[in-house]
């Protein structure tokens, strides 16, 4: 077991973590695991899911919205990134469905806007392979060369 006072200052460490920019529950785990003692950080998790400075939903939210705003990345991109900071593959799946015709229409630019920037130095085929490899969908790829053609 542990103290009042520990349970408060364990608190309080992962709480300056979290306001300097939002993690994932997993982020989390592996950024205190080794110097909090495992009951306690799960109390302190618990606590901060249920005061709703934890929220993986929001954080994927929050993360897909950034992705569009600063990147271009194919929707398959950002599944796996996501998927790296330890995030629900289901909670994942549910936010790109929720805002599918968005993020295909935010894939569809990404797609021009790499195009345009691969074409001074790569053949249409070299780009179309690129684009496949990060793992656009075939018609995002197609309608961004037909773009770019016409």
């Amino acid at each position: 077991m542990y103290t009042i006072e520990e349970f408060d200052k364990a608190k309080t460490k992962i709480l300056k973590y979290i306001m300097y920019q939002k993690r994932s529950e997993k982020e989390i785990i592996n950024k205190f695991s080794k110097t909090i003692e495992e009951n306690l950080l799960e109390d302190i998790i618990n606590y901060l899911k249920e005061a709703g400075y934890i929220n993986d939903k929001e954080y994927i939210n929050k993360k897909i919205k950034e992705f569009i705003l600063l990147k271009n990345l194919s929707i398959k991109e950002m599944q796996y990134k996501l998927l790296q900071k330890g995030l629900k593959k289901s909670d994942i799946e549910d936010c790109i469905f929720e805002n599918i015709e968005k993020l295909e229409e935010y894939e569809q630019k990404s797609a021009q806007n790499l195009v345009l920037k691969k074409s001074n130095t790569m053949e249409v085929e070299e780009i179309q392979q690129f684009l496949l490899k990060k793992g656009y969908k075939v018609d995002s790829v197609k309608n961004a060369i037909k773009e770019i053609q016409t």
